[in-house]
């Protein structure tokens, strides 16, 4: 069972590598992340994911993300 905590701080810090995308079971993106990473688009992403998994209730994200 995946941690709605760790997930949002995974991709608050690392989320320019797509490292939290991994921790729920998305490799692909997490793939597509790495690949863009020297772009600022992934850590722009990384940032908003992490509010809207701290904004989701645990039942959602349990959901979501198993």
């Amino acid at each position: 069972m995946k941690n709605r905590g760790i997930a949002a701080i995974l991709a608050f810090f690392l989320g320019t590598f797509g490292i939290h995308k991994f921790y729920l079971g998305r490799p692909f993106q997490g793939l597509l992340y790495l690949l863009f990473c020297w772009t600022a688009i992934p850590g722009v992403l990384g940032v908003i994911e992490a509010i809207l998994y701290l904004l989701t209730t645990d039942d959602d994200f349990h959901q979501n993300y198993g």
